[in-house]
């Protein structure tokens, strides 16, 4: 029976999607909501609402007047990436297409695809902390008191009641764990990511997320060799990472899969998958100043 290749597309590009938003570290910022408007091939438009304070209220001349200012922020996705893989027709077991191209798909997604994505977001976000000189200079002998500095500088400016996410290097968390002053202020509470939710540890009502070292580099470059993105020469670490939880936003514009069957690819023999992702990570002007970095020298 020949494959139903639309069909077949359709559903598995589904599953990718959720496998992108679950595997990934950063995947929860994708599910921050707002209103974003698409207006061309690489231009989205995102509106950033600001209002004025309060005024005394007079009682001859009633209400002061207000504005409410609606900025309309536009945002270029600079994230095309693509890939086209292929499985050759004698690799086929028994189980059928569908299953080996899962296997195949899901650890491309998981071992690629993830971590280039959270490199790409975690190092732009750092870089808008260097850029706002909202950092500290890492020191691993003072990770508990460096880590309170960091989310008391997020809460100051959006809010003690700002719900706050530190993602951390492997270094760092380690030191973290082993802290004497941390072990009273350790609880473990709920992190919603997608459709999921995970149990993360804690600290001060902030959610600690552990980072690969590979994603914790403040700029990256294409691999051009083995595919991908490697750190730049210059990269340093990034120790620690702390902003509101939905001060970033992820817009993917795409994420499709085409497949092809041996029939249908006319370069080998084999099926053929096409892969595509077109995102970008965004932060709206009024979470700019939210964001602040431990950085290694």
């Amino acid at each position: 029976m020949a494959i139903n290749t639309l069909e077949f597309a359709s559903k598995f590009s589904g599953e990718l999607d959720k496998m992108l938003v679950q595997k990934s570290v950063t995947g929860f910022m994708t599910d921050n909501v707002m209103r974003a408007k698409f207006v061309g091939a690489k231009t989205v438009i995102i509106p950033d609402i600001d209002f004025v304070g309060l005024a005394d209220y007079n009682r001859e001349t009633g209400f002061t007047q207000g504005a409410i200012t609606v900025a309309q922020q536009s945002f270029e996705l600079s994230q095309d990436r693509a890939r086209s893989l292929q499985i050759d027709r004698e690799d086929m077991d028994e189980t059928g297409i569908a299953n080996l191209a899962g296997q195949v798909m899901g650890e491309y997604i998981r071992t690629k695809v993830v971590p280039e994505m959270d490199s790409y977001v975690l190092s732009k976000l750092a870089k808008i902390a260097i850029d706002k000189k909202n950092t500290v200079t890492l020191d691993v002998t003072k990770v508990y008191a460096q880590l309170v500095e960091l989310i008391n500088k997020v809460q100051s400016k959006a809010g003690f009641d700002a719900e706050v996410v530190v993602f951390i290097n492997p270094d760092v968390y380690a030191a973290l764990m082993t802290s004497t002053e941390i072990q009273r202020h350790i609880t473990v509470s709920d992190f919603k990511q997608g459709d999921i939710n995970l149990k993360v540890k804690t600290i001060n009502g902030a959610a600690i997320i552990p980072v690969a070292d590979g994603r914790m580099k403040t700029e990256y470059t294409d691999d051009t060799e083995n595919g991908g993105l490697k750190p730049t020469e210059g990269a340093k670490n990034i120790g620690m990472l702390a902003l509101p939880k939905t001060a970033s936003h992820i817009v993917k514009k795409s994420e499709t899969m085409r497949v092809f069957t041996p029939e249908q690819n006319l370069g080998a023999d084999a099926y053929k998958f096409d892969y595509r992702v077109y995102y970008d990570a965004f932060v709206k002007k009024s979470n700019l100043e939210n964001i602040a970095a431990a950085i290694s020298q």
